[in-house]
């Protein structure tokens, strides 16, 4: 490992430029692969570095890059403060730094505080060192049930399935609230804390510029004994900050101190809180500005195609963030759910993340019935609506390709621990979305890499890719393109207004400076009565001045520059 090297960002930025900030998710071991191994790189989005800045967006945010094992697809990471060999080095890294911040594009990489690797070196200190060990005590370790300690300490299932205890060789079982290779750590330890305060500092030296924090509620917990059952858990409170594994008050002691190292930066790095939590007031804590900054409203994610839903999570998000002094976060796709184009051509809930319980799964069945076409013309609506709004938009990689999910992975070919622990997310698993992207209409993998790809990509990935989008003005690369372009000139304060439309399946709200948004959810077309004003974008072609069903439209009071 080499010593960090302070990267400047190549252009210096406002300290709010995250605030309505237009934010790219990279998956990198799907997003492109240089050295032809079949799995994505660090120089791989080098190598894609203009198209990025063609797209227009204001930052990438890499999911986890680092050693890994690749349990749960990154996200057991074994080196906080390295990369994965198969991905490329830490130059590698500044290398990529430097090719986005040269073209204006922002940093934020995944941290994944709650658990580590069991490959991690303290991990494999502790299995090593034994009972009632100092390297244990970084871990969550407990003595088993029964008169032999042969059972799991409580019956409490991981979020993947399964127990959330795995014995180890001498009898003692820890703590695993994902899967078996992800143990979590006890962030009560004060070598967790300050390591942690390292990782921070290291990765901001290199010149990144921000921080996701994955599940950032489940830091903290309270496993004083006796510790509850399940059926205990699941019927206590988890509005009040004292639920003993989830959004503890005292989560926010530990944010507090990364605020403070954040701060030590000109501008002061940004951070955004993973927080699946109870309540708004809940989620607010995580955007304070003494800790986190920006909390992730999912509230998209698990909302049918609907006019009403869209207004209700629009108006309670934009209060939620002015009471916190943040900005709140729009996102339609990620890599954990169902792409948006094909949650919206499914019957309503189909494909969508909803709750039972304290946790969070798909509902409804496989693609049986999916109208591809209307799935990407109500998406196209939708991702025009949400791009219009204060606040920042998260973009997932191959939305602006307008790719669907990828249902055709046979159990053999899948990787996503969900699909084999018993949380298989309604059949599908999370590799659906994971499927590297395609470039190029035709080769071995689309033009991903020489060597094909490490999961299957299906036939129709051709007609989605990017060099065949790109040559088409009236592709879906084409409209994010230009929605990207035109939303830098139109941002400007973080207020919009609702106008009454008459029909409840129709949402209009203008922006200052009187750019107006109009999205018809329904089925017949609204006229928009255009006399004064220019249409700027629609997702789908108007005739004359009635917005077709389904489809968003962008007016503005006079033509821009």
């Amino acid at each position: 490992m080499t010593d960090p090297i302070l990267v400047e960002t190549a252009t210096p930025k406002d300290a709010s430029w995250w605030r309505q900030a237009a934010v790219y998710q990279i998956y990198p071991r799907s997003f492109a692969d240089a050295n032809g191994d079949g799995i994505g790189d660090i120089p791989g989005i080098v190598s894609r570095a203009d198209y990025l800045s063609d797209l227009g967006i204001d930052a990438v945010w890499l999911s986890p890059f680092y050693p890994s094992e690749l349990a749960d697809g990154g996200y057991d990471v074994a080196d906080y403060r390295g990369v994965d060999p198969r991905l490329g080095t830490l130059d590698d890294f500044d290398a990529m730094v430097k090719a986005l911040h040269a073209r204006g594009i922002s940093v934020i990489v995944d941290i994944v505080p709650n658990h580590s690797s069991d490959q991690h070196e303290w991990f494999q200190e502790a299995l090593a060192a034994g009972r009632g060990s100092a390297a244990r005590e970084r871990y969550i370790f407990r003595e088993g049930a029964g008169l032999d300690g042969s059972e799991p300490p409580t019956d409490w299932v991981s979020i993947f399935g399964g127990s959330a205890w795995e014995q180890v060789e001498d009898g003692q079982w820890y703590l695993h609230s994902f899967a078996v290779e992800q143990p979590d750590l006890n962030w009560d330890h004060p070598e967790v804390r300050a390591d942690f305060l390292k990782t921070l500092r290291f990765w901001s030296d290199r010149g990144v510029d921000g921080f996701r924090i994955d599940v950032a509620h489940m830091l903290t917990k309270d496993l004083s004994e006796p510790l509850p059952s399940r059926a205990e858990l699941e019927a206590m409170d988890l509005t009040s900050g004292t639920h003993p594994l989830y959004d503890r008050d005292e989560v926010h002691e530990i944010y507090a101190d990364w605020r403070a190292v954040f701060n030590e930066y000109d501008p002061p790095r940004t951070a955004v809180a993973e927080a699946w939590v109870a309540t708004a007031e809940r989620r607010a804590k995580y955007a304070s500005a003494d800790g986190l900054g920006q909390a992730f409203n999912f509230d998209l994610l698990v909302a049918d195609f609907d006019a009403e839903q869209f207004r209700g999570i629009i108006t309670d998000n934009l209060q939620q963030a002015q009471a916190a002094g943040s900005s709140t976060t729009w996102v339609l796709s990620n890599h954990d759910v169902t792409r948006h184009a094909t949650r919206y051509g499914l019957p309503a809930l189909n494909g969508r993340m909803v709750k039972q319980g304290t946790e969070w799964v798909k509902a409804g069945g496989p693609a049986d019935g999916l109208d591809r076409d209307g799935g990407l013309r109500r998406a196209h609506a939708a991702t025009l609506l949400m791009m219009a709004l204060p606040g920042s938009a998260y973009l997932y990689q191959g939305e602006e390709l307008g790719l669907h999910e990828v249902a055709e992975i046979t159990p053999e070919q899948r990787q996503d621990p969900g699909f084999f622990r018993g949380a298989d997310f309604d059949g599908w698993g999370r590799d659906g979305c994971r499927v590297p992207l395609p470039w190029t209409a035709s080769g071995p993998s689309f033009g991903f890499g020489a060597a094909g790809s490490h999961l299957p990509q299906p036939a129709w990935f051709g007609q989605y890719a990017a060099e065949v989008e790109a040559a088409n003005p009236h592709s879906t690369l084409s409209l994010y393109r230009e929605a990207l372009r035109l939303r830098r000139l139109l941002q400007t304060d973080e207020t919009m207004d609702w106008i009454d439309t008459g029909r409840p399946d129709v949402l209009r709200f203008t922006r200052p400076g009187g750019w107006q948004v109009v999205t018809n959810f329904g089925t017949e077309p609204f006229d928009l009565e255009l006399d004064a004003g220019e249409v700027l974008l629609a997702s789908s072609p108007l005739d004359g001045s009635a917005l077709p069903a389904q489809s968003t439209v962008w007016i503005a009071p006079a033509p821009l520059a």
